[in-house]
């Protein structure tokens, strides 16, 4: 799965969809796509991290408590 770096407005391919759909982690590993070659992985903060549309993470994969809000 590809999403985008706010800042960089790279796109990062996900390692692992589990930590990412887990509302407890709140970095991702994964690895930015940029240059010719796959780049090392590396922790991305879910915060900084968007869909490639602009579109926010779902509320269900960043919030732990978001069932009782």
């Amino acid at each position: 799965m590809f999403l985008k770096e706010n800042q960089s407005e790279d796109l990062v391919r996900i390692s692992h969809i589990d930590q990412l759909l887990s509302p407890l982690e709140s970095e991702v590993l994964a690895r930015r796509q940029a240059g010719e070659e796959e780049q090392d992985e590396c922790q991305f903060a879910k915060s900084d991290l968007v869909f490639p549309s602009g579109e926010p993470l779902p509320r269900c994969w960043i919030d732990q408590k978001y069932q009782i809000r």
